[in-house]
């Protein structure tokens, strides 16, 4: 048996039907497979947790994030390739649009307009700034669109991740940030978070980062253009999840015992796939039609399918339009995806010797534009199966099969059960 599992990045939205984005979309593709299947609810970290991706994602892959994760910066530098070692700092940044005088934040995403070339010239500006009266170095690297790492280096001690975000929207808790609801629209100073010097050191430069970086990008010819042509400004940088370490964790061959490869489209799922020593299978995405880089992912998912047990898909798409409130771009974006990447592979593969999961990494409801704390919905399909024909929340809720699992993290072992029930295994 080979293990197809794809995670549709943000697609659930809650209970309510009427504002469902997949019980109202039209995705014959995956509803054929829930005629076939098993389903279920799964809270992808934990019961009142509105996970990120990279949390969500580690417990997806079977890795309790309690245990293995160790902030989202160095899945991000792992990712994207940047030096990083154990006692170097590493966050996710995000290029934004702020008052320079305020540092009130007008756009958290300077309008996702970014695009990846212009955020290269930007983060080339911000590159290698020394920082401490010399002390430290920042090494800045932009990833996808308003994306970016930034990884602190000291040349005299080693740094701390205990300290706050300085991105409002996500409040940390240990290791792992919330997302807020509700926050103050400013950027924040970052705070150690533990009595330790590395800890202040730590967000000192950060602090110190934020103010030279808005100095360089309000004035730079970028975002000088960016304005004339109408556009907002990314002249600010929000930082969150601090790390100083890489997950302890043993790879996942040797965890679960089958070969798993990976396609991904972000830099974050990347780290995690180069982490965990998965097999990392990649797409190329700039400028590329939406429907080509799907179509690609199926017959390389398909390709993979061959020479290893297993193949874990992450799709984007749905996420963004939920953050932007948009119903009907979210409802596309599973659309898109049913007819470009499940209408390929469902013919490229042997369905008979194929156990497939589909699910989300976490809810961003399109009414709330962030993400929730609601459990998303989980289904295991195989011909063998007899299922409820849709795939969606209320559907997987009222055909609860297979439970409310409390944790992503136990997806996969109940995959591997499954299989050993159908009389096989993955492997």
């Amino acid at each position: 048996m080979r293990l197809l599992y794809v995670v549709l990045d943000g697609a659930a939205d809650g209970f309510d039907p009427r504002r469902s984005s997949l019980h109202n979309a039209y995705k014959p593709n995956i509803d054929t497979l829930a005629r076939n299947a098993v389903c279920g609810l799964v809270y992808t970290v934990r019961k009142g947790i509105a996970p990120e991706s990279d949390v969500a994602v580690m417990s997806l892959l079977g890795y309790d994030p309690e245990k293995y994760y160790t902030g989202r910066g160095p899945l991000e530098a792992l990712g994207a390739g940047i030096p990083f070692e154990n006692g170097d700092v590493a966050l996710r940044a995000n290029f934004a649009t702020v008052d320079p005088q305020t540092l009130r934040i007008i756009d958290r995403r300077a309008g996702r307009s970014v695009t990846s070339s212009e955020a290269k010239e930007l983060a080339a500006s911000l590159n290698g700034m020394l920082l401490d009266k010399g002390n430290a170095t920042a090494l800045f690297e932009a990833t996808i669109g308003h994306r970016a790492v930034l990884v602190l280096k000291h040349k005299t001690m080693k740094l701390s991740a205990d300290i706050t975000n300085t991105d409002p929207a996500y409040e940390r808790v240990g290791r792992i940030s919330h997302a807020r609801k509700d926050f103050p629209p400013y950027i924040q100073e970052a705070r150690p978070l533990i009595d330790d010097p590395s800890a202040v050191k730590t967000a000192e430069l950060v602090n110190e980062f934020t103010v030279r970086a808005i100095e360089i990008l309000d004035k730079h010819p970028v975002n000088i253009a960016r304005r004339r042509r109408g556009l907002l400004p990314a002249n600010a940088v929000l930082l969150r999840d601090a790390g100083d370490s890489l997950p302890p964790a043993e790879p996942f061959e040797e965890k679960f015992g089958f070969r798993m490869a990976s396609i991904v489209e972000m830099v974050v799922e990347r780290g995690i796939s180069r982490a965990l020593k998965l097999k990392d299978i990649e797409v190329s995405i700039e400028g590329r039609p939406k429907s080509d880089v799907l179509a690609e992912e199926a017959r390389k998912a398909a390709e993979a399918l061959e020479s290893n047990d297993g193949v874990y898909v992450h799709l984007k798409g749905p996420d963004e339009p939920g953050h932007d409130g948009d119903f009907e771009a979210k409802k596309r974006a599973i659309e898109m995806i049913d007819e470009h990447f499940f209408s390929h592979i469902l013919n490229l593969i042997d369905l008979e010797k194929t156990l497939i999961i589909v699910t989300s990494d976490h809810a961003t409801p399109w009414f709330l534009k962030s993400h929730s704390d609601d459990p998303v919905p989980l289904m295991f399909s195989h011909p063998s199966l007899s299922g409820p024909g849709a795939f969606d929340e209320e559907t997987c809720r009222a055909n609860n099969t297979i439970g409310i699992l409390d944790h992503g993290y136990l997806i996969i072992p109940t995959a591997i059960r499954l299989a050993e029930k159908l009389g096989s295994r993955i492997g």
